[in-house]
């Protein structure tokens, strides 16, 4: 499957200003209520194993990962001062994915990788995809949440135009698309529609 299904026009955004100059102002908000935390923590809990070296993609000030977890936590994000605060990183990366989707680091270096409620700010997301896949062990999971909070003007064209269950068919497209994942799955994870913060999962296995 190539990435001719997938049109540049979808991933232009309203706001295409350098997004260094975006992201300079540190954005201290969660995007996610108590309970859709907690859920997605849950997840993390029982596809993450003790002793993992863990990538954090487009990561912030918090992580959301179980807190009884032995982990080694690389986050990548744009902010100096919000990754510095992420109590729950080893170490930390500042890159623009938009810019450079190429990851600084080794072929097979990490056990997992996560991309928490940020996806739909990609704006060359199957190279990015291909990256992680890359710098994952063989069968390591790439684990993506999404839910419906973010900042409208740097949000891709084609997820403002979709629903929900449209941006997990798109995120689950993504991965069919770098052609590096297998086992692809996702699974509803709201913790009480209507109420909380929707929080959807789609994760697939790295060739």
């Amino acid at each position: 499957m190539g990435t001719d299904r997938f049109p540049p026009q979808w991933f232009q955004r309203m706001e295409e200003g350098p997004d260094e100059e975006f992201y300079k102002i540190p954005r201290k908000s969660l995007y996610l209520d108590d309970n859709a935390i907690a859920a997605l923590r849950d997840f993390y809990d029982n596809h993450l194993q003790d002793g993992w070296k863990v990538l954090d993609l487009m990561s912030s000030w918090r992580s959301h990962l179980p807190k009884l977890k032995r982990l080694s936590v690389t986050g990548l994000g744009m902010n100096t001062e919000e990754l510095y605060e992420n109590p729950q990183l080893d170490e930390s990366v500042v890159h623009n994915l938009n810019q450079t989707p190429t990851l600084p680091f080794s072929d097979a270096l990490f056990d997992a990788a996560l991309c928490a409620v940020s996806v739909q700010y990609l704006t060359q997301p199957i190279d990015v995809f291909r990256e992680v896949g890359r710098v994952l062990k063989p069968g390591a999971p790439f684990l993506v949440s999404i839910s419906n909070q973010s900042f409208p003007t740097k949000e891709v064209a084609v997820w403002k135009g979709s629903n929900d269950q449209q941006h997990i068919q798109l995120v689950a497209g993504y991965f069919q698309a770098s052609e590096i994942f297998e086992d692809i799955q996702a699974e509803d994870h709201s913790p009480e529609p209507y109420v909380s913060d929707p929080l959807f999962l789609i994760w697939g296995y790295s060739l």
